[in-house]
């Protein structure tokens, strides 16, 4: 047999960008070979120590890259986060244990300079969890059959007062970063969009060269302030009987007033020759259903787990939070990887905040870091885990408390992917 050379994992040079680049797109199966311009653009995401690569004679064939990034927690703090993404091994690579060196580098060095916790999309359920990730929200995308929804097709706009303007990429670059920090500092999963972000979603910096331009529409109230933006496209599809059969996908929409989620859902329900809207990836408990005068108008197109999260600090993750009843919790929470396992108490007094500290006393539920990523947002249920047989209650009862001191009364959610 011929014996395999060593593959060398490593932080990526500048130089090696390129190629880099080139074993993502093989990974995601798309067309290895960029423009220059676009590859030009990408290079502003490239920050120096943050991407690391398997190299086999010279040429990447894994690649993995993390960023800075912050996440809001229940109660409305804010947590540094490693945002992991561009994850790939190449198809000739696999099961050579590759993944695995690059995220024990990379967990280790978010670990080192105090990240609370790790983030990412998964783009396949089965793999995260053996590294300690947990899925922490979940997203749902609704298709709205238009002319089921029960609206008035003659409406001209909001009857509250306020109206919806069109905008272009500048505008939305000068209005969006102040709606969406007022958006995230108040919604549990959300994390934060930075400049780079407002150039790419609105094409001043293309990733992509078959990027097309959304339309763009601002919900402002009666009083002129902004309080909801969306971005959509809408196809280009006509009937034999020459009736348009064209559907808006939402990009995304953001909103920090109901009235303003209703303002811009009608709206886009309201565009002619529009017979279906495709709402993006929105909380499974979104209001949007009904805002219409028949719910069943939206149907349920997808739902699955969306944000996953790696806890690297205990105490600094359970401290960040607010809690929903005062009450007392002995965690002993496993860490195949060692980072951060150990046997904590949790304190929640009545005014919401909570303490943690590590302690000897006997632990009331036992759970892997992951279930407790799982849990620590406030979406899933202790009670629901224990029934899988991935919490263990150690004191009857246990799993029951910790929903009443976890669980939220909505749920979490994360707007963006990355």
């Amino acid at each position: 047999m011929t014996s395999r050379p060593a593959l060398d994992v490593r932080t990526v040079a500048e130089s090696e960008f390129a190629d880099w680049q080139r074993a993502m797109n093989i990974g995601f199966l798309r067309e290895p070979t960029l423009p220059e311009d676009v590859l030009d653009a990408r290079r502003a995401q490239f920050t120096a120590g943050r991407s690391t690569g398997a190299f086999d004679g010279g040429r990447c064939v894994a690649t993995f890259r993390s960023f800075a990034q912050e996440l809001t927690v229940v109660g409305g703090a804010t947590v540094p986060a490693d945002a992991v993404t561009n994850v790939t091994v190449s198809p000739t690579h696999r099961r050579r244990g590759l993944l695995s060196r690059m995220m024990e580098r990379d967990l280790a060095a978010a670990k080192e300079r105090g990240d609370v916790v790790a983030t990412l999309i998964a783009a396949e359920y089965p793999i995260y969890g053996r590294y300690g990730f947990g899925p922490a929200t979940s997203a749902t995308e609704w298709t709205i059959d238009v002319p089921r929804t029960g609206l008035d097709p003659r409406r001209s706009g909001p009857e509250d007062g306020g109206r919806i303007d069109l905008v272009d990429g500048e505008d939305v670059r000068k209005l969006g970063p102040d709606l969406h920090e007022r958006l995230r500092r108040r919604q549990p999963g959300a994390v934060d969009r930075d400049e780079l972000w407002w150039r790419t979603a609105t094409g001043e910096v293309r990733f992509h060269p078959t990027f097309r331009e959304p339309f763009h529409a601002v919900y402002r109230s009666a009083g002129g302030e902004v309080e909801g933006m969306v971005a959509y496209t809408a196809d280009d599809n006509w009937g034999d009987a020459k009736q348009p059969l064209n559907t808006a996908r939402v990009k995304w929409l953001i909103a920090v007033t109901p009235a303003a989620e209703r303002a811009l859902w009608h709206y886009l329900c309201s565009v002619d020759w529009v017979v279906a809207v495709r709402t993006g990836w929105r909380a499974p408990d979104d209001l949007l259903p009904h805002f219409l005068p028949d719910p069943r108008a939206a149907a349920v197109t997808t739902q699955a787990d969306w944000l996953w999260v790696r806890i690297l600090d205990v105490v600094r993750a359970l401290e960040a939070r607010t809690y929903q009843a005062a009450g007392s919790l002995v965690l002993e929470v496993g860490d195949g990887a060692g980072l951060t396992g150990g046997r904590f108490r949790l304190e929640a007094s009545a005014d919401g905040a909570g303490s943690c500290v590590p302690t000897a006393e006997g632990a009331d539920l036992t759970l892997d870091v992951a279930e407790l990523a799982t849990l620590w947002l406030g979406d899933e249920s202790a009670v629901r885990l224990a029934a899988l047989g991935r919490v263990r209650e150690e004191r009857a009862g246990a799993a029951r408390q910790a929903d009443a001191l976890l669980r939220t009364s909505r749920r979490p959610w994360c707007p963006d992917i990355f």
